[in-house]
């Protein structure tokens, strides 16, 4: 090794506080095993892998598996009347000496791999941490029994269906009119939280330069799910080697699920660096992207835990902002939510429209809901958790496929917040119709979910969330449902125009009639003054023109959420896989530029 690079690793270390050998390995400088032996040198200890000296499954109980993989140590072989105990650092020995004292007087200190610990345990316990991974909440903080027919909810439904149907056949006029208000409430309810928050939401500014020298280096933990993402497995690594943060502070979690063997493939030619490493989900009752998080979670090594997606391009600076938000914000602040950004607003007209959506959701009304103190729906990439919290709170709901809002008004109903932070994030929009139906009615079917698993004891809910983030939390979640699925009756009023009387309109006063058009009009109009608002935030401002056809998009938004309906009632944990890499960004540093 050349003496000026081993300096620069030492300065390194130094500033970093990480341990010489991770850095080492980082940068390619030297293999783990390299680093494995001359640690063993160094102490004096003996060094074992799974290979030449396999570790006997007759000591699989003596310490719990859970503990094992925390502190990355394993009972491996007898010696006589000795234990021999494996760790990746001697001090990791010494620390679960004080659990086999007692059986064993005797204990050998003696170095091994993480990586041979990890495969070890995954391979003895890896059903064990699955099922773990399933069953983490309880039962009445998850969504997993919502399918269950209980003779309660067989009267309730039974009940509701009756009466809608006595009431269509017997009064159909009363039946349409109260259908029709519960429409025109939801919609007002969710246009005035939307105007409230784009007004509340803070002047879009520059993000504040980062600090010449980092006040702290915490290990932080990137968790990418992948499955089924052979096509893209290699743009992402290239996209993670990007990041500034010190790749020896960086620990980055790849999560397949078992049986993907073409993103296996994929991954191992795209020649995986030190700081990367692969997690094998074994298989289980659902396959869902939360099931994979809290599988995953146990494995991550640092005290900040990051989530992104298959297709995602991070700024470059996002950790380091992320790192340096943490370290000045207090405990009770458990997250930090970033914003999403699309490389392909150019591909067609739903890309365009995608894109209009989430500058306005992720630029004025997400900021704009935590500054009037309302729980915050996370978004399910560029989050990022304080670990002990997320540990905290249970992880991710493995049943629910919108695990990202869920979590987010599970964190609040825990006490903790979730701030905004000014960093971008590139991904694929979703721009072809299908799909992109099938992806919307996953989102929808997930919202339902979450509002029944956080409404079914109301009571509950008051008292942990308090009276505001309550009713936040309602119109956002129930009145995003209903507005979906009543939509064709807001449309019906299209029938006017061509002549034809609206049952509803017909029994209006003209003066009621004229209130109810102005009630439509303020509508769109608070859509698309928040679309060009959120616009002019984004690089993206030659978007404006498209801006009024947004009026076509929410017909696609009432398809997916009968679909997301009818899956809700006959499929509730199922994944409607989202595929990426189909649509390439609109030019050759379009995933670069984040704004």
């Amino acid at each position: 090794m050349a003496p000026d690079r081993l300096l620069d690793a030492l300065g390194e270390a130094e500033a970093t506080g990480a341990p010489i050998d991770r850095v080492l390995q980082a940068h390619g400088l030297a293999t783990p095993d390299a680093c494995l032996r001359a640690r063993g040198r160094h102490h004096g200890l003996p060094v074992l892998d799974r290979d030449t000296t396999p570790p006997s499954p007759a000591l699989a109980g003596l310490i719990p598996p859970e503990t094992c993989l925390a502190m990355r140590v394993l009972p491996w072989l007898v010696v006589g009347e000795t234990l021999v105990v494996a760790g990746a650092r001697p001090e990791d020995v010494e620390a679960v000496r004080p659990l086999l004292a007692e059986a064993w007087p005797q204990i050998m200190p003696a170095l091994a791999s993480e990586r041979d610990i990890e495969a070890e345990l995954a391979a003895r316990h890896g059903r064990r941490f699955a099922r773990a991974a399933e069953s983490n909440l309880p039962a009445d903080e998850s969504c997993r029994d919502l399918n269950l027919s209980t003779p309660g909810r067989r009267i309730a439904a039974g009940g509701a269906a009756l009466a809608c149907v006595a009431a269509l056949a017997l009064t159909p006029t009363m039946f349409f009119a109260g259908a029709f208000g519960l429409a025109l409430a939801a919609m007002v309810a969710g246009q005035l939280l939307k105007l409230a928050a784009a007004v509340a939401a803070p002047r879009a500014e520059l993000p504040a330069p980062l600090p010449a020298q980092r006040p702290t280096t915490p290990v932080v933990s990137l968790l990418v799910p992948l499955f089924r993402e052979a096509e893209i497995a290699s743009t992402l690594v290239r996209r993670l080697e990007r990041l500034s943060w010190p790749k020896a502070a960086l620990d980055v979690v790849l999560v397949l699920e078992a049986g993907d063997e073409d993103t296996r493939r994929a991954l191992a030619r795209a020649d995986l660096p030190a700081w990367a490493r692969v997690i094998e989900v074994p298989p289980g009752a659902v396959t869902t992207k939360p099931r994979a998080l809290n599988y995953a979670l146990p494995f991550a090594r640092g005290e900040i835990v990051g989530i992104l997606d298959a297709e995602d391009a991070p700024a470059a600076d996002q950790i380091d902002r992320v790192a340096a938000r943490f370290a000045v914000e207090p405990s009770e602040v458990a997250c930090l939510q970033g914003i999403l950004d699309f490389y392909n607003p150019q591909a067609n007209w739903l890309s365009r429209m995608f894109t209009l959506e989430y500058a306005a959701w992720f630029r004025m009304i997400l900021p704009g809901l935590a500054r009037l103190g309302f729980a915050i729906p996370l978004g399910g990439t560029t989050i990022y958790f304080r670990r002990a919290a997320l540990e905290a709170v249970g992880g991710w709901d493995a049943h629910n496929v919108t695990e990202d809002a869920d979590l987010g008004m599970r964190l609040a109903r825990h006490g903790y917040r979730t701030g905004l932070v000014p960093t971008v994030t590139l991904e694929e929009a979703n721009c072809r119709l299908w799909p992109w139906v099938r992806q919307r009615s996953r989102w929808l079917k997930g919202y339902m979910m979450t509002w029944a698993a956080h409404s079914r004891r109301p009571g509950r809910l008051l008292r942990d969330m308090g009276g505001w983030k309550t009713a936040g939390m309602q119109v956002l979640f129930l009145g995003t449902i209903l507005q979906a699925l009543l939509a064709p009756l807001m449309w019906s009023f299209w029938i006017v125009l061509i002549g034809i009387d609206h049952p509803v309109a017909a029994a209006l006063p003209p003066a009621g009639f004229a209130a109810l058009v102005a009630v439509f009009l303020a509508s769109e109009a608070v859509t698309l003054g928040v679309a060009f608002a959120a616009l002019a935030r984004t690089p993206h401002r030659g978007l404006g023109p498209w801006v009024p056809t947004l009026a076509a998009y929410m017909p696609l938004i009432a398809v997916a959420g009968y679909k997301a309906l009818w899956e809700a009632i006959r499929k509730p944990f199922f994944w409607d896989k989202t595929a990426h890499g189909r649509s390439a960004p609109d030019h050759a540093l379009a995933d670069q530029k984040s704004v």
